[in-house]
């Protein structure tokens, strides 16, 4: 059975669609989410960002930049990003209104991590089956979001290299800790 993996940021934008792009390419079985309530995408300026609701497709988001200012979006890769991520996918998703039980949840920022974790106690535990939490803070711009990418990818690899990543786990996040000098945060839950 093919591991399961969920990518998280808040916006379900840069980082987690960074990362499902560059994991859909090495084969693997993921979706990604924000937990954000509105989708953010830097504006003119950094106190005006763009807002759209969740149910606001890529495609129609990117025609709303190119009117809003094609230039401006073009030099800050926007329309770049949002290419990208139409093809990946139609529209951002809330983590928290997925019912898709995953093995692993990989969010890309603390405070991101306690949302999916806070979620997930919230609801029942009937399947009593296990999920890993897993944090890598990737700051929140185009060339760390790739960077960050090839982080989780290097170690999802080593999740699926592993006859029993349940019982792996913890050597598994100290190499990837070693290979890429980042600290992970994990934490195992049950749906």
């Amino acid at each position: 059975m093919a591991l399961s993996i969920a990518v998280v940021c808040s916006s379900n934008q840069n980082r987690s669609m960074e990362a499902h792009l560059v994991l859909s390419k090495k084969g693997f079985n993921v979706q990604s989410f924000g937990t954000g309530s509105h989708v953010r995408v830097p504006g003119a300026a950094a106190n005006q960002p763009n807002v759209f609701s969740f149910s606001t497709s890529y495609d129609e988001m990117y025609k709303t930049l190119v009117s809003r200012d094609k230039e401006l979006y073009t030099r800050n890769g926007m329309l770049h990003m949002l290419d990208r991520n139409r093809r990946i996918k139609k529209y951002p998703q809330r983590f928290q209104e997925t019912k898709t039980p995953f093995d692993v949840v990989i969010t890309c920022e603390e405070r991101i991590y306690d949302a999916v974790v806070d979620d997930i106690e919230s609801r029942s535990s009937a399947l009593a089956r296990p999920v890993h939490v897993i944090n890598v803070d990737i700051p929140d711009n185009h060339e760390d979001a790739m960077l960050g990418a090839i982080v989780i990818c290097d170690f999802c690899e080593m999740l699926r290299e592993s006859d029993d990543f349940d019982d792996d786990m913890e050597r598994i996040i100290e190499a990837a800790e070693s290979d890429h000098g980042r600290t992970i945060l994990h934490t195992v839950l049950f749906y």
